[in-house]
């Protein structure tokens, strides 16, 4: 890398914007560029609100990393100032089934990243959460730190402040090679965008979230899956408050499925959504309607675990997808073909919360070359068999 080199960040997301940012705090001269702007509906940071929570199981970097995104949250936010917000932290409530495995294997991991958490017994979570049914839980754990994130509109705040800290941003599509991946660093020189210009640069991040799988088939495409995912919001009953923010957190549901949602939110409804993976979909032409069996999933379960919400209405729907890969964990590295190609996503419907730690940890990586974390390199998928 040269003294101030030249970097494309390729995607405008959560994962793309911030380390655009952080590129551009590092010295870079960086370079934005998104089809669809961000937050935009086809993309995976699009929509109203993502959850932000520390409990992932055992054996994994993701709480260490929560723990360092909340506080970089926070600090962007104050540096904001008061007119602008969009981190809330409002609790995380995980209802816990069974022998809790995954939560259980948390409780360490959280305690080493310093977040807080409390083990509740079902008692003490139907008195605090009586609105609650709490048929076949066992135990929870609450995450007092933890809540929801603004979604499409931190996703545009991002690239609003990498622009006024002197970053480039331009809207429009990227015309890759036809063969991106058949070029090395010496055949590839410059990059085509659909308004008929090209940018050259030392070094281009792909940061194009649920596209990568189809730019890099040969290197990802087997382990990479653009999956349909549901989110349906519902009304709350009037003049009824024990659904908003104020008196129910952001849960989690570790049952046969697992069911999480979001209350609240400038009154958009009760989000609630299944985190299993839905059927192959093309985030480009993809037709983003829901389906009659989800809703009739998503009714049951509201009516089950929140029984005061029965018959609620549906207020509004969505169809978002996730990145997915086949072991769930992120990819950051370089292109094996190409080292001024770097790949960074795979948020597996877990990504957006990480977004300032991640593109401080791609910043770290490109311009210090600290070293790529082992679960987020490509290597992995060459010394596994579980493919997509």
């Amino acid at each position: 890398m040269t003294a101030k080199p030249q970097i494309v960040v390729i995607g405008a997301g959560a994962i793309g914007g911030w380390t655009a940012l952080y590129l551009q705090r590092g010295g870079a001269r960086v370079t934005l560029v998104d089809g669809w702007g961000p937050g935009n509906s086809r993309a995976s940071s699009g929509g109203e609100t993502r959850v932000i929570r520390g409990a992932y199981g055992p054996d994994q970097p993701y709480t260490a990393l929560a723990a360092r995104a909340m506080q970089l949250w926070k600090e962007q936010e104050a540096q904001w100032g008061r007119g602008r917000r969009f981190f809330f932290p409002i609790g995380v409530l995980w209802m816990v089934e069974g022998a809790g495995d995954f939560e259980r294997g948390s409780l360490p991991l959280l305690k080493s990243a310093g977040i807080a958490f409390e083990e509740l017994s079902t008692r003490e979570m139907s008195r605090r959460w009586p609105q609650i049914n709490l048929d076949k839980i066992e135990w929870g754990i609450y995450e007092p730190a933890g809540g929801y994130l603004l979604a499409r509109a931190s996703a545009r705040a991002v690239a609003e402040q990498f622009v006024a800290e002197g970053g480039e941003y331009r809207e429009a599509a990227v015309l890759p090679p036809d063969d991106i991946e058949g070029l090395d660093s010496v055949g590839w020189s410059k990059l085509a965008l659909s308004d008929g210009s090209t940018l050259s640069a030392d070094c281009y991040v792909f940061a194009c979230g649920p596209w990568l799988g189809k730019l890099f088939p040969r290197t990802i495409g087997s382990f990479f899956a653009s999956t349909k995912q549901e989110v349906f919001f519902f009304g709350t009953p009037a003049l009824d408050a024990r659904y908003n923010e104020d008196h129910i957190p952001v849960w989690a549901d570790h049952g046969e499925r697992f069911m999480y949602g979001i209350p609240g939110n400038e009154g958009r409804g009760f989000k609630i959504a299944d985190d299993t993976r839905g059927p192959r979909f093309d985030p480009t032409s993809g037709e983003r309607v829901t389906s009659a069996d989800r809703l009739a999933e998503a009714r049951r379960y509201l009516a089950y675990r929140f029984p005061g919400m029965k018959d609620a209405p549906l207020v509004e729907a969505r169809v978002c997808q996730y990145e997915d890969t086949s072991d769930h964990n992120f990819i950051i590295d370089r292109h094996p073909g190409n080292d001024r190609v770097w790949i960074v996503g795979g948020g597996s419907g877990h990504g957006f919360k990480h977004g300032p730690a991640v593109g401080e940890m791609v910043t770290n990586v490109i311009l210090k070359d600290v070293p790529v974390v082992t679960n987020y390199r490509l290597s992995r998928f060459s010394e596994t068999k579980n493919t997509l």
